[in-house]
C-alpha cells in the first residue's frame, strides 16, 4: 500500500470515529468563535451574544441564493437529457480506479464551471458509479467515490462562479472604494488562475484521488453498504414522473390537469427566461453574479423537463438537500457576526497578512483564506469580512488585487476538504455521513497544500 493510499485509510478510520454531525461541527465552532472573540479582543462575555444574535439573520438573503442554487441546480442535473447522459457515462468505467478517475474528473470540471451545479452534478454521478459497480461486482468503495465527487468544491472559487471574484466584479459593491471594480479578467480569467485550475483539475486532485483506490476488494465497501438496494433506484426515477403523467393522460382530465402537463406554458416561461438572458448579457457584458446564474438554471430546468408538474417534482425531490444549510447558515452567519462585529476577523487576517511581502503575499493570502474559511464556510460571505484587509495590503505591497482574490479563492475552497457544510445536499444525495467521507478530503486537502503554495508562488499572473 503507497505512503498516500496509508494516510487516506489512517484519516478515514480516524474520521469516522471522531467526526461529529455538520451541524454540530457548526455549534463547536460557534463556542471556539465566541471564546476566542472574549480573550482576544475588548468585548465581553454580553457583546458577543449579541454580536452573535445581530450575525444570526444578516445573510437571509444569501442564504436563499445558496439554496436556489443548490435547488435549481439539482433540478437541472436530473432533468431528461441531464441525467440520462450520465447513467451512460457512468457505465465506463471497468476498474474502481477507473471510476474514481472518472468521477475526479466529472467533479472537478463541472465544479470549476459552477460549483452548486457541479456538487450536484457530480453527487449523481458518484451515485450512478457506484450502482453501476455493484452491478458489475466491481468492487468499488463508496467512501471514497462520493469523497471524490465533493474534491470539485476544491476548484470552483478559481473559476466563472467565483464569489469574490464576482462581487469584486459588481458595480457597487462593498469595498470599491478601497480596491475599485476589478473585472473577472484581472481575476479568474488570467493565466495565473487557469495555471493553478489545469494543476487542480486534471493532475492534483485525480491522481491523489486515484492512488487512495483500495487494492483489495476485501478493503472496498459498495453502494449496498449504505444505501438499502430498494431504494437505490427510488431517487432520481425519471420514468416515475413520466409514468404517472402517462397515466393522467389516459384519464379525464380537469383544466388544471391540462395546464400541469402542458410543455407550452413551460417553453412560454422558457422563452421569456431566454429572452431577458440574452437582453442581459447584451446590455450588461459579462456581469456574472449570483441572480444570474440562478436565473439561468432555472430556466434551463424549467425548458429540460418540458411541463410544469414535471419541474415541481423535480424541485420536490430536489429541496431536501437544501435542508442542511437552511438549519446550518444562521449559526455561520452567527459566527460571521461575532467575528467581524468583535474585529476578530481583523486581528486574525492584520497579523497573517502583516508576515506578507509581494512575493509571499498570495501564499499568506492563501493561508488566511483557509483558516478564516473552516468559521465562514461561504466564499462570498468569509470575502466580506476579510476582502477589505487582504486587498488594502495588496495594494499597499504593490500586488494586483485580482492575483490577491485568486489566492484568497484557493484558501477558501481548500479548507472545505476539511469543512464539511458544503458536503451537505452530496450527502443527501449519496446516502452516506460526513465522517464517511471527510478523512479522505482532510488527506487531499494535505497532498495538495505544496502544490497550491508552488503555483501561487511562481505561476506567472
Amino acid at each position: 500500500m503507497n505512503v498516500i493510499a496509508q494516510s487516506g485509510k489512517k484519516l478515514s478510520d480516524w474520521s469516522e470515529r471522531n467526526m461529529p454531525n455538520p451541524y454540530l461541527f457548526a455549534v463547536i465552532l460557534t463556542f471556539i468563535a465566541y471564546f476566542m472573540g472574549w480573550i482576544l479582543t475588548d468585548n465581553g462575555p454580553m457583546d458577543m451574544i449579541k454580536h452573535w444574535y445581530d450575525g444570526f439573520w444578516k445573510y437571509l438573503t444569501f442564504a436563499m441564493q445558496m439554496v436556489l442554487i443548490l435547488v435549481t441546480g439539482h433540478a437541472l442535473a436530473i432533468a431528461p437529457g441531464v441525467h440520462p447522459f450520465l447513467k451512460r457515462l457512468a457505465r465506463i468505467p471497468k476498474t474502481s480506479g477507473q471510476a474514481v478517475l472518472m468521477t475526479a474528473y466529472v467533479a472537478t470540471i463541472m465544479t470549476y464551471f459552477h460549483w452548486g451545479l457541479g456538487l450536484i452534478v457530480a453527487a449523481i454521478f458518484a451515485r450512478e458509479v457506484a450502482k453501476e459497480g455493484y452491478a458489475k461486482k466491481i468492487h468499488i468503495h463508496y467512501p471514497l467515490i462520493a469523497a471524490t465527487a465533493y474534491t470539485g468544491q476544491m476548484v470552483w472559487h478559481i473559476g466563472p462562479s467565483t464569489s469574490a471574484g464576482l462581487l469584486s466584479a459588481t458595480q457597487g459593491h462593498v469595498f470599491e472604494k478601497i480596491f475599485g471594480i476589478i473585472p473577472i479578467t484581472q481575476s479568474v480569467f488570467t493565466p495565473y488562475a487557469i495555471m493553478l485550475a489545469i494543476m487542480l483539475c486534471l493532475i492534483v486532485i485525480p491522481v491523489t484521488m486515484w492512488l487512495m483506490t483500495p487494492k483489495k476488494a476485501e478493503e472496498s465497501k459498495g453502494i449496498d453498504k449504505f444505501v438499502p438496494l430498494e431504494a437505490l433506484n427510488a431517487e432520481l426515477d425519471e420514468q416515475k414522473g413520466a409514468k404517472e403523467e402517462a397515466a393522467s393522460t389516459n384519464q379525464k382530465r380537469g383544466f388544471a390537469d391540462m395546464l400541469e402537463n402542458s410543455a407550452v406554458i413551460s417553453y412560454l416561461v422558457g422563452l421569456a427566461g431566454i429572452v431577458y438572458i440574452i437582453y442581459y448579457f447584451a446590455t450588461k457584458g459579462v456581469d456574472l453574479n449570483l441572480n444570474i446564474f440562478n436565473f439561468i438554471f432555472l430556466i434551463a430546468g424549467i425548458i429540460l423537463h418540458r411541463t410544469p408538474i414535471r419541474y415541481v417534482r423535480a424541485i420536490t425531490t430536489a429541496t431536501p438537500g437544501s435542508s442542511g444549510i437552511i438549519l446550518q447558515f444562521p449559526f455561520y452567519a452567527g459566527i460571521m457576526g461575532m467575528i467581524s462585529y468583535s474585529g476578530l476577523a481583523a486581528i486574525i487576517t492584520t497579523w497573517f497578512l502583516g508576515f506578507a511581502t509581494a512575493a509571499s503575499f498570495p501564499v499568506i493570502a492563501w493561508i488566511t483564506g483557509g483558516i478564516v474559511n473552516i468559521f465562514i464556510p461561504s466564499g462570498g460571505g468569509e470575502w466580506g469580512v476579510i476582502g477589505g484587509i487582504i486587498g488594502q495590503i495588496s495594494i499597499d505591497l504593490g500586488v494586483p488585487v485580482g492575483k490577491s482574490i485568486v489566492a484568497y479563492g484557493c484558501g477558501d475552497m481548500w479548507t472545505n476538504m476539511f469543512q464539511p457544510f458544503w458536503a451537505i445536499a452530496l450527502l443527501g444525495i449519496t446516502g452516506l455521513r460526513a465522517r464517511d467521507i471527510m478523512g479522505y478530503c482532510m488527506t487531499l486537502m494535505i497532498i495538495s497544500a505544496p502544490f497550491i503554495a508552488f503555483g501561487l508562488y511562481f505561476f506567472p499572473y
